[in-house]
């Protein structure tokens, strides 16, 4: 096999066309479809940033959920990750321009496929971790190896599943034998979209101990950690010696320090942003966007993620294991009703599960109401009658106590008793939640 630019063809599959019905039917998923948009408020003046960035100064922005921990290979919280992006770099990156999804280098500065189950990475020089330890070879393997330890992190173990071997071929250059080819593995390899990737420093986790990744934080990235004090802040501050430059050449990070302050109560934060006590906010509520739009003071920021809200069932047990019944509770819901009152018009209907900014993957034709998910109440009530539950059924709705899913599931219990589905709410804390 010739020897491939491992970013051209990951860049390359990544335009190619898929097999789209075979996809979804692997997907295999059901029901509710929201592709939500993010909001992101910050001060400024007018309705653009500056055109100039200018080096100093301190941003202090609104956090509206407290990260479990800074140890990337430890969780998934967005929250978490959202720091992380500002303290760790990953071997690769995912960059997205808003129509078009691409790697680029990283840590990694070139990557070459010598086969389907060979890839060799080089690594830059110069990088040093935020205690000064230099970054090599050495230290991308034993962060991959702490990856591959279920017991260490057991959220992201199965992503390095199908690593065979990792060979430290010199300083500056690693390779990966795959026990078999994985499309997933470069994505896998970034940090903050696939997480197995972000390089920690060997050092502070072994000496950190149970305190890393809360005391004791230590990356590449452009920011240094300086404190979390719980249910209150985290502060970061420039790295002087970050390796990276923007596009003309100016050393990053322009900023001196951030101030992430951790308010869970909504209408303080926006209290505090409306007055200028704090210069952005990670994710605004969408009921306050109009509100937030409506100031000129302030940019706001919309972006339509890729992922999309959906409702899962549980096909072993009764009603869900008749695949009319499925299909039923996939006709009765109305998601332009939940867009509306759960979104405040802030999210866009999506028909399956690829999300419209996907634009390689995304099929116009489900927007039909032919092949993808659609309402259609009158066949959803034709659908539960043909069913196995012909006289209707009661099931039980976990959710979540986070933002939008109680005014979600709300909107679907009142949808579904319209065919004969009587849905029992039982609403759990977030951590709680994610232990059922």
């Amino acid at each position: 096999m010739r020897h491939q630019d491992g970013f051209q063809a990951a860049n390359a599959w990544l335009e190619s066309p898929i097999n789209r019905r075979r996809f979804v039917k692997v997907l295999g998923l059901g029901g509710l479809g929201l592709a939500a948009s993010h909001a992101l408020p910050f001060g400024g003046p007018g309705s653009a940033l500056a055109a100039t960035p200018k080096y100093g100064g301190t941003i202090q922005l609104a956090w509206r959920g407290t990260p479990d921990i800074l140890d990337p290979h430890k969780t998934t919280y967005l929250t978490a990750v959202q720091v992380h992006n500002n303290i760790y770099n990953g071997v690769l990156r995912i960059a997205y321009d808003g129509t078009k999804v691409s790697f680029e280098p990283d840590l990694a500065e070139a990557w070459e496929i010598k086969s389907d189950t060979d890839h060799v990475f080089r690594i830059r020089k110069g990088v040093s971790f935020h205690n000064g330890d230099p970054l090599t070879a050495k230290d991308i393997k034993w962060s991959f190896e702490r990856v591959a330890n279920r017991e260490i992190s057991p959220i992201h173990y199965w992503k390095m599943k199908q690593v065979d071997t990792i060979e430290v071929v010199d300083d500056y250059t690693l390779r990966l034998i795959l026990k078999q080819p994985d499309p997933f593995m470069s994505v896998a390899l970034t940090g903050a979209t696939g997480r197995a990737g972000t390089i920690v420093n060997r050092r502070a986790v072994e000496e950190g101990g149970k305190a890393y990744g809360k005391k004791s934080v230590i990356g590449t990235g452009p920011f240094k950690f300086v404190e979390w004090i719980e249910n209150d802040r985290i502060v970061l501050e420039r790295n002087p010696n970050y390796w990276e430059k923007d596009a003309d050449g100016n050393q990053l990070p322009y900023l001196d320090k951030v101030v992430i302050r951790i308010v869970p109560e909504s209408s303080t934060a926006l209290a505090a942003i409306l007055t200028g006590e704090l210069d952005g906010w990670n994710t605004a509520p969408y009921q306050f966007v109009s509100k937030l739009r409506s100031d000129d003071r302030l940019n706001v920021h919309t972006l339509t993620g890729g992922n999309y809200i959906r409702l899962s069932m549980n096909v072993e047990r009764p009603p869900f294991d008749d695949i009319k019944v499925r299909q039923a509770v996939s006709h009765a819901i109305n998601r332009e009703e939940i867009v509306q009152q759960a979104f405040f018009g802030e999210a866009i209907v999506a028909h399956g599960p690829i999300s419209p900014p996907m634009s390689d993957y995304y099929d116009k034709e489900f927007e039909s109401g032919t092949n993808g998910q659609y309402y259609d109440l009158e066949k959803a009530k034709a659908l539960m009658k043909a069913s196995k539950y012909p006289d209707g059924a009661e099931v039980g709705y976990i959710v979540t106590q986070v933002t939008f899913q109680p005014r979600i599931a709300q909107i679907v219990q009142a949808h579904l008793a319209k065919i004969g589905i009587k849905v029992n709410l039982q609403m759990f804390e977030n951590a709680a939640w994610r232990k059922r």
